[in-house]
């Protein structure tokens, strides 16, 4: 990351008083003859509040392209230490700094677990495109996607076996350097980030779990709408209590980092569905060795973007309810992106359920053919 410490001062005018332009130009006399009269502005107005808009949206232009080459400048710092220190640059960094790879909208990549094949089966048989229409999604949208997962404690094993054979079947695996273990999703979610930069260049990478149903058109036009933003992280914003207890389900073994107990965490998205920009999964690349891993996944995530200079988008169609509630949305023309039940942290029985939510709560494949991003 990169600090300036330059300042502009803007010099003191003495004895003139200021007006705005508009006020300068009302006030300015057009003499004819001998009438004089009041020059009309209002044109002139409108002229000028289309200029501060260009300029505010040149402004946010400028903001994106200095972040990038702030990101660009780190890694190849990051790329010059190791090599400094004896160490081999990362292949994420060759890849990294590599030239000419296409852009990309969007990564989604689909969180799962080997014991996970009939969820896989039941994504892929409802929101996510298969064959050749996965290929042209990827070429006519920018859109990839992918079911991420790494591999086994016993390397080669049966576990992974089973993968090698169904991503042979389908080609929608993206497998990481990592070692499956629910207590590793904060480390998963790290190299899945880092992984998946490397890979593809995308403004926007996603990451959802295997039980959520997610309406892909309306994914892309929300987070196309903040493209021109460096740094964003879009998700359903919480803000849940520590909890302190052992033996419970979310137990955070750090309790005491949050203050009394009692107190609740920091608002950070929930898990089912989020999105960060292209910078902060940059940065979570550049830094994924000094990231703290608290025990939840979205926590991790929230805690590393605290002192960055990040918005939060809290944007609850990434949290809708399943049916009625998404379809009483998609019925009003509130189409959600994500669907699923809090009670389950996704959909409950989605095995079973996710074909009635996508029957009741999709978007229509014609809608992902025919959207413009």
């Amino acid at each position: 990351m990169l600090f300036s410490d330059r300042m502009w001062t803007v010099p003191e005018v003495k004895d003139i008083s200021r007006t705005t332009r508009v006020e300068d130009e009302k006030l300015k006399l057009v003499s004819e003859g001998c009438a004089p009269e009041t020059k009309d502005v209002r044109h002139e107005s409108k002229d000028i509040m289309g200029e501060v808009s260009k300029t505010h949206h040149a402004i946010q232009t400028l903001d994106k392209t200095i972040s990038n080459l702030e990101m660009e400048l780190a890694a190849a710092r990051a790329a010059q230490e190791s090599i400094l220190n004896g160490s081999p640059v990362s292949d994420n960094l060759k890849i990294t700094q590599s030239s000419g790879k296409r852009k990309y909208l969007m990564v989604i990549g689909i969180n799962t677990a080997f014991s996970s094949r009939k969820r896989r089966d039941s994504v892929r048989a409802t929101w996510m495109p298969q064959g050749d229409k996965r290929k042209k999604l990827e070429e006519e949208k920018g859109i990839i996607i992918r079911f991420v997962i790494g591999h086994s404690a016993t390397a080669g094993g049966i576990l992974d076996r089973a993968i090698e054979a169904e991503d042979k079947k389908h080609g929608d695996f993206l497998r990481l350097e990592h070692v499956e273990g629910y207590l590793e999703l904060s480390a998963k979610t790290k190299t899945y980030f880092a992984t998946a930069v490397a890979l593809w260049d995308a403004d926007f990478y996603v990451k959802v779990d295997d039980d959520v149903h997610v309406n892909i058109a309306t994914l892309g036009a929300t987070l196309a709408r903040h493209r021109s933003k460096p740094r964003v992280y879009i998700g359903c914003m919480k803000s849940g209590p520590v909890l302190a207890q052992k033996g419970v389900k979310y137990h955070e073994p750090e309790y005491w980092k949050f203050g009394e107990e009692g107190n609740k965490y920091f608002r950070h998205a929930t898990g089912q569905l989020y999105a960060i920009s292209n910078d902060l999964a940059t940065y979570i690349s550049i830094n994924q060795h000094v990231l703290h891993k608290y025990a939840n996944e979205d926590v991790s995530l929230g805690s590393w973007f605290l002192g960055l200079d990040v918005e939060h988008i809290d944007d609850r169609r990434l949290c809708c309810g399943t049916p009625p509630d998404c379809e009483w949305k998609a019925q009003a023309g509130n189409i959600c992106v994500a669907s699923f039940d809090w009670s389950c942290s996704g959909i409950c029985k989605s095995v079973e359920r996710i074909k009635e939510v996508h029957r009741r709560c999709g978007e229509g494949e014609n809608a992902l053919w025919s959207a413009e991003f």
